[in-house]
């Protein structure tokens, strides 16, 4: 029996394969981009929002920025003094490693250093980040910041979510109107008798936890962008500025290239 045309899937959603004329364009554009900027700077950013990088291109709307694949910026830059597209501009390749980007401009590295100093954006943390503290809901009534401000300055969390609570995995119960944390199982630990504790500082967060940090408002990630080396033409010179950090590591998927 031929398969229902009614039973297809049809995603809302598609992306775009990168085709090799993409690839080339723009392995192009940082090319040209060498001759017309006094600078070049090797950023990497730690947990990348597309919203947020949004507004770094709108600040630095005179400059040019650019992500991609790491292989193919080290061969638009040149790799060796002979294939260099500029003096020493090869010497930026060996920090071309994990999630980086180029920014090519006229502003002075300083000015930039001291922008990216002051940026910072802190949002929810997503699954396979690290935890940056613990976090635990305490035992008694649940509260919509779970303990995180004091009970005079908070209110109890809405009762349309206790349902969604005890799907992920939190021992509540409805009690005289309220979401209640169910007292400690008999001979449980001086740590568990506190609360539940939603995620340890360190350990790697799954979406599961990354849903209950979120219904108490509490945010663990923060976004930042950080400069490891730059290049100056009128010089010639690369400048080290700091070691690539843990979160130049970071998965870049969904983020616009140019």
């Amino acid at each position: 029996m031929p398969k229902s045309k009614r039973a297809r899937v049809i995603h809302a959603t598609t992306v775009t394969k990168k085709t090799r004329e993409h690839k080339e364009r723009l392995f192009e554009t940082i090319r040209e981009c060498i001759p017309q900027y006094q600078h070049c700077l090797v950023l990497t950013v730690d947990n990348m929002r597309n919203t947020y990088l949004k507004d770094v291109r709108q600040e630095l709307s005179d400059s040019r920025l650019f992500f991609g694949k790491t292989k193919l910026m080290a061969r638009a830059l040149g790799h060796t003094p002979e294939d260099s597209q500029a003096d020493n501009i090869y010497q930026l390749v060996p920090y071309l490693k994990g999630a980086v980007g180029l920014l090519f401009t006229n502003r002075a590295p300083a000015a930039l250093l001291a922008y990216f100093a002051e940026l910072s954006q802190v949002d929810f943390a997503r699954s396979g980040v690290a935890a940056t503290r613990e976090f635990v809901i305490p035992r008694g009534v649940v509260m919509s910041t779970g303990g995180e401000v004091p009970a005079e300055y908070d209110v109890p969390m809405g009762h349309t979510v206790e349902p969604e609570l005890r799907r992920l995995g939190v021992p509540t119960r409805m009690m005289k109107g309220k979401i209640v944390l169910e007292d400690a199982p008999d001979g449980a630990s001086d740590n568990e008798k506190r609360g539940y504790v939603v995620c340890r500082e360190g350990a790697v967060l799954d979406s599961r936890q990354t849903r209950l940090l979120k219904l108490f408002s509490v945010c663990m990630s923060e976004f930042r962008v950080h400069v490891l080396a730059h290049w100056s033409a009128a010089t010639s010179d690369v400048t080290k500025v700091e070691a690539n950090p843990a979160g130049a590591a970071g998965l870049m998927d969904g983020l616009d290239e140019e």
